[in-house]
């Protein structure tokens, strides 16, 4: 769903979380050269063929590998009161609609 205040729910809890990062969908569609063309001559933003889903998760690993790491690398200053808390944002329209590889499978137990 598009419009629906996404962004500025996730804006609201990013200002209210301690150590949080947010990944936002929209910054993995592919060039525009890549995008197909519906029968109604319109670029097809809205589906997920349109989205680099691979990069998007490689970045949600990077994440996972070290969200200290991350945060720093994304302006995030990591609060020493809550250092043992991190919490990770997913921000998109489609991000229930994609078939998650194993290799990007969390381990149960892997995250405190």
């Amino acid at each position: 769903m598009t419009n629906s205040g996404k962004t500025t729910l996730t804006n609201s809890l990013l200002r209210a979380l301690p150590n949080c990062c947010v990944i936002h969908q929209d910054d993995f569609f592919k060039p525009q050269d890549q995008i197909a063309v519906g029968e109604d001559g319109f670029k097809q933003w809205d589906v997920l063929e349109s989205l680099d889903m691979e990069a998007m998760l490689d970045t949600v690993q990077a994440w996972l590998s070290s969200p200290q790491k991350f945060a720093r690398a994304h302006g995030v200053s990591v609060q020493p009161e809550a250092s043992d808390t991190h919490i990770l944002l997913l921000e998109g329209f489609l991000l229930y609609s994609y078939n998650l590889p194993r290799r990007h499978e969390v381990p149960r137990g892997a995250l405190p």
